[in-house]
Protein backbone atom coordinates (compact mmCIF):
# COMPACT_ATOMS: atom_id res chain seq x y z
CA UNK A 1 0.00 0.00 0.00
CA UNK A 2 2.80 2.38 1.03
CA UNK A 3 4.81 1.44 -2.56
CA UNK A 4 1.86 2.54 -4.71
CA UNK A 5 1.70 6.22 -4.49
CA UNK A 6 5.55 6.59 -3.86
CA UNK A 7 7.02 6.39 -7.26
CA UNK A 8 4.35 8.65 -8.92
CA UNK A 9 5.57 11.52 -5.72
CA UNK A 10 8.62 11.06 -6.78
CA UNK A 11 8.69 12.05 -10.03
CA UNK A 12 6.99 15.53 -9.21
CA UNK A 13 9.75 16.03 -7.09
CA UNK A 14 12.55 14.66 -9.54
CA UNK A 15 13.73 18.68 -10.87
CA UNK A 16 14.63 19.45 -7.04
CA UNK A 17 16.11 15.81 -6.62
CA UNK A 18 18.08 15.91 -10.06
CA UNK A 19 19.74 19.09 -8.54
CA UNK A 20 23.03 19.35 -6.19
CA UNK A 21 22.57 19.04 -2.47
CA UNK A 22 22.58 21.83 -0.27
CA UNK A 23 21.20 23.59 2.44
CA UNK A 24 18.91 26.13 0.45
CA UNK A 25 17.34 22.76 -1.33
CA UNK A 26 13.81 21.92 -0.49
CA UNK A 27 11.83 18.60 -0.88
CA UNK A 28 8.88 17.70 1.09
CA UNK A 29 7.68 13.75 0.18
CA UNK A 30 8.62 11.46 3.10
CA UNK A 31 11.18 9.34 0.54
CA UNK A 32 12.93 12.52 -1.09
CA UNK A 33 13.92 13.91 2.61
CA UNK A 34 15.08 10.45 3.34
CA UNK A 35 17.13 11.07 0.36
CA UNK A 36 18.05 14.65 1.07
CA UNK A 37 18.60 13.90 4.42
CA UNK A 38 20.83 10.85 3.11
CA UNK A 39 23.39 12.91 1.03
CA UNK A 40 23.68 16.17 3.12
CA UNK A 41 26.63 14.87 4.87
CA UNK A 42 28.41 14.92 1.74
CA UNK A 43 27.41 17.71 0.10
CA UNK A 44 30.74 19.82 -0.14
CA UNK A 45 31.55 17.43 -2.78
CA UNK A 46 29.01 17.07 -6.08
CA UNK A 47 25.84 14.80 -5.08
CA UNK A 48 22.69 14.88 -5.59
CA UNK A 49 19.53 13.43 -3.69
CA UNK A 50 19.16 10.23 -5.92
CA UNK A 51 22.56 8.64 -4.78
CA UNK A 52 20.29 7.53 -2.18
CA UNK A 53 17.11 6.90 -3.88
CA UNK A 54 17.12 2.98 -4.09
CA UNK A 55 17.98 2.48 -0.46
CA UNK A 56 16.10 5.13 0.76
CA UNK A 57 12.87 3.72 -0.89
CA UNK A 58 13.67 0.52 0.90
CA UNK A 59 13.82 2.15 4.19
CA UNK A 60 10.06 3.70 3.47
CA UNK A 61 8.75 0.46 2.55
CA UNK A 62 10.72 -1.23 5.75
CA UNK A 63 9.27 0.84 8.21
CA UNK A 64 5.55 0.08 6.92
CA UNK A 65 6.56 -3.75 6.84
CA UNK A 66 7.47 -3.25 10.20
CA UNK A 67 4.72 -0.78 11.75
CA UNK A 68 2.46 -2.40 14.39
CA UNK A 69 3.99 -5.54 13.91
CA UNK A 70 6.00 -7.89 16.18
CA UNK A 71 8.66 -9.53 13.93
CA UNK A 72 12.09 -11.14 14.32
CA UNK A 73 13.41 -9.99 11.41
CA UNK A 74 12.51 -8.37 8.21
CA UNK A 75 14.14 -6.61 4.86
CA UNK A 76 13.50 -4.96 1.51
CA UNK A 77 15.79 -5.65 -0.96
CA UNK A 78 15.77 -2.82 -3.67
CA UNK A 79 17.83 -4.03 -6.43
CA UNK A 80 20.76 -4.56 -4.23
CA UNK A 81 20.31 -1.97 -2.00
CA UNK A 82 18.94 -3.26 1.45
CA UNK A 83 17.25 -2.24 4.17
CA UNK A 84 17.02 -4.76 7.61
CA UNK A 85 14.92 -5.02 10.45
CA UNK A 86 16.52 -7.17 13.38
CA UNK A 87 14.54 -7.60 16.66
CA UNK A 88 17.25 -8.90 19.74
CA UNK A 89 19.28 -11.80 18.83
CA UNK A 90 18.48 -11.92 15.33
CA UNK A 91 20.68 -11.70 12.49
CA UNK A 92 21.17 -11.46 8.87
CA UNK A 93 23.46 -13.17 6.04
CA UNK A 94 24.29 -11.47 3.34
CA UNK A 95 25.71 -12.54 -0.03
CA UNK A 96 28.42 -10.16 -1.37
CA UNK A 97 29.23 -9.97 -5.37
CA UNK A 98 32.04 -8.76 -6.64
CA UNK A 99 30.68 -7.38 -10.08
CA UNK A 100 27.17 -6.81 -10.14
CA UNK A 101 26.45 -7.62 -13.54
CA UNK A 102 27.84 -11.36 -13.04
CA UNK A 103 26.61 -12.01 -9.61
CA UNK A 104 29.57 -13.98 -8.83
CA UNK A 105 29.14 -14.39 -5.00
CA UNK A 106 32.54 -13.95 -3.45
CA UNK A 107 31.69 -13.67 0.41
CA UNK A 108 28.73 -13.09 3.02
CA UNK A 109 28.69 -10.53 5.84
CA UNK A 110 26.93 -11.58 9.14
CA UNK A 111 24.88 -8.97 10.53
CA UNK A 112 23.63 -9.26 14.00
CA UNK A 113 20.99 -7.01 16.01
CA UNK A 114 23.72 -5.96 18.25
CA UNK A 115 25.67 -4.12 15.29
CA UNK A 116 24.56 -0.28 14.30
CA UNK A 117 23.96 -1.76 10.74
CA UNK A 118 20.71 -1.83 9.01
CA UNK A 119 21.21 -0.84 6.14
CA UNK A 120 23.80 -2.37 2.79
CA UNK A 121 24.29 -0.96 -0.50
CA UNK A 122 26.85 -1.42 -3.42
CA UNK A 123 27.75 0.63 -6.17
CA UNK A 124 30.11 0.76 -9.38
CA UNK A 125 30.64 1.61 -12.36
CA UNK A 126 29.35 -2.10 -13.53
CA UNK A 127 25.62 -1.74 -11.67
CA UNK A 128 22.84 -0.11 -12.83
CA UNK A 129 23.97 3.70 -12.04
CA UNK A 130 26.68 5.50 -13.63
CA UNK A 131 29.90 5.88 -11.57
CA UNK A 132 32.51 8.25 -12.02
CA UNK A 133 34.94 5.52 -10.56
CA UNK A 134 36.18 2.32 -12.06
CA UNK A 135 35.34 0.04 -8.81
CA UNK A 136 33.62 -2.98 -9.61
CA UNK A 137 31.96 -3.22 -6.50
CA UNK A 138 32.04 -1.23 -3.37
CA UNK A 139 29.64 -2.55 -1.17
CA UNK A 140 28.93 -0.28 2.22
CA UNK A 141 27.17 -1.11 4.86
CA UNK A 142 25.70 1.90 7.22
CA UNK A 143 22.82 2.56 9.79
CA UNK A 144 20.20 2.49 7.19
CA UNK A 145 19.54 1.73 3.42
CA UNK A 146 19.73 5.37 2.25
CA UNK A 147 22.78 6.56 3.80
CA UNK A 148 24.38 3.10 2.87
CA UNK A 149 23.22 4.07 -0.87
CA UNK A 150 24.64 7.27 -0.83
CA UNK A 151 28.39 6.68 0.88
CA UNK A 152 28.42 3.70 -1.38
CA UNK A 153 28.04 5.88 -4.44
CA UNK A 154 31.20 8.23 -2.88
CA UNK A 155 33.06 5.53 -2.32
CA UNK A 156 32.65 4.32 -5.89
CA UNK A 157 33.23 7.50 -7.23
CA UNK A 158 36.81 7.54 -5.34
CA UNK A 159 38.09 4.80 -6.95
CA UNK A 160 39.38 5.91 -9.81
CA UNK A 161 43.00 6.91 -11.35
CA UNK A 162 43.76 8.41 -15.08
CA UNK A 163 44.80 5.68 -17.71
CA UNK A 164 44.55 5.21 -21.51
CA UNK A 165 42.38 1.71 -20.70
CA UNK A 166 39.73 3.12 -18.85
CA UNK A 167 36.82 4.79 -21.40
CA UNK A 168 35.19 7.55 -20.22
CA UNK A 169 31.60 9.62 -21.09
CA UNK A 170 29.62 12.51 -20.59
CA UNK A 171 26.86 11.24 -18.46
CA UNK A 172 24.21 13.26 -20.46
CA UNK A 173 25.38 11.81 -23.42
CA UNK A 174 24.04 8.25 -22.18
CA UNK A 175 21.14 9.31 -20.31
CA UNK A 176 19.85 13.15 -21.63
CA UNK A 177 18.18 13.70 -17.69
CA UNK A 178 21.08 12.45 -15.68
CA UNK A 179 21.19 14.27 -12.55
CA UNK A 180 24.92 13.61 -13.82
CA UNK A 181 24.92 16.24 -16.65
CA UNK A 182 28.31 16.75 -18.64
CA UNK A 183 30.31 15.03 -15.71
CA UNK A 184 32.09 11.79 -16.91
CA UNK A 185 31.09 8.45 -16.13
CA UNK A 186 33.08 5.41 -17.06
CA UNK A 187 31.68 3.26 -19.86
CA UNK A 188 34.61 0.77 -19.74
CA UNK A 189 38.15 -0.33 -18.38
CA UNK A 190 39.83 -2.56 -19.82
CA UNK A 191 42.75 -4.84 -17.83
CA UNK A 192 44.70 -2.72 -15.25
CA UNK A 193 48.11 -3.79 -13.66
CA UNK A 194 48.52 -4.54 -10.20
CA UNK A 195 50.09 -0.86 -9.11
CA UNK A 196 46.69 0.66 -10.91
CA UNK A 197 44.79 -0.86 -9.55
CA UNK A 198 46.31 -0.33 -5.93
CA UNK A 199 46.46 2.96 -6.38
CA UNK A 200 42.81 3.13 -7.27
CA UNK A 201 41.55 0.94 -4.28
CA UNK A 202 43.87 3.32 -2.01
CA UNK A 203 42.02 6.61 -3.04
CA UNK A 204 38.80 4.56 -2.69
CA UNK A 205 39.41 3.26 0.96
CA UNK A 206 40.62 6.95 1.69
CA UNK A 207 37.49 7.72 1.49
CA UNK A 208 36.13 4.75 2.72
CA UNK A 209 38.12 5.49 6.29
CA UNK A 210 36.96 9.23 6.35
CA UNK A 211 33.15 8.44 5.97
CA UNK A 212 34.03 5.89 8.83
CA UNK A 213 35.69 8.36 11.14
CA UNK A 214 32.66 10.70 10.35
CA UNK A 215 30.34 7.61 12.03
CA UNK A 216 28.25 7.95 8.44
CA UNK A 217 29.49 4.18 7.62
CA UNK A 218 30.21 0.84 9.73
CA UNK A 219 32.19 -0.40 7.08
CA UNK A 220 32.80 -0.96 3.01
CA UNK A 221 34.54 -3.87 1.01
CA UNK A 222 36.14 -2.53 -2.20
CA UNK A 223 36.45 -4.73 -5.55
CA UNK A 224 38.47 -4.03 -8.66
CA UNK A 225 39.42 -6.28 -11.34
CA UNK A 226 39.98 -9.19 -8.19
CA UNK A 227 41.41 -6.91 -5.90
CA UNK A 228 39.96 -6.08 -2.65
CA UNK A 229 40.01 -3.54 0.10
CA UNK A 230 38.01 -3.41 3.44
CA UNK A 231 37.15 -0.88 5.63
CA UNK A 232 35.86 -1.00 9.30
CA UNK A 233 35.37 -4.37 10.80
CA UNK A 234 35.53 -5.94 7.88
CA UNK A 235 39.25 -6.33 7.83
CA UNK A 236 38.53 -8.53 11.26
CA UNK A 237 38.44 -11.56 8.83
CA UNK A 238 36.20 -14.06 11.80
CA UNK A 239 35.48 -12.16 15.25
CA UNK A 240 33.39 -13.83 18.18
CA UNK A 241 32.29 -11.44 20.04
CA UNK A 242 28.45 -10.53 19.55
CA UNK A 243 27.84 -7.38 17.64
CA UNK A 244 30.96 -8.04 15.02
CA UNK A 245 31.03 -8.40 11.81
CA UNK A 246 32.40 -11.30 9.91
CA UNK A 247 33.04 -11.63 6.18
CA UNK A 248 33.64 -15.03 4.73
CA UNK A 249 34.84 -15.79 1.87
CA UNK A 250 34.17 -17.98 -0.63
CA UNK A 251 35.69 -19.32 -3.81
CA UNK A 252 39.15 -18.97 -4.22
Amino acid sequence: DVFAPLLDRLVEELPALRQPAGPGLAVFGPVARRMLAAVMPHAATFITPMAAVAGAVADHVLAAMVAGRRLSRAYVNNGGDISLFLADGASFDVGMVSRPDACDRHGKITVTSAMMVRGVATSGWRGRSFSLGIADSVTVLARDAATADAAATMIGNAVTIDHPAIRRQPASQLAPDSDLGERLVTVDVGRLAGHDIAVALEAGLAKADLLRSRGLIEAACLMVQGEMRLCGQLKQKSLPLAGSLRLERTGT
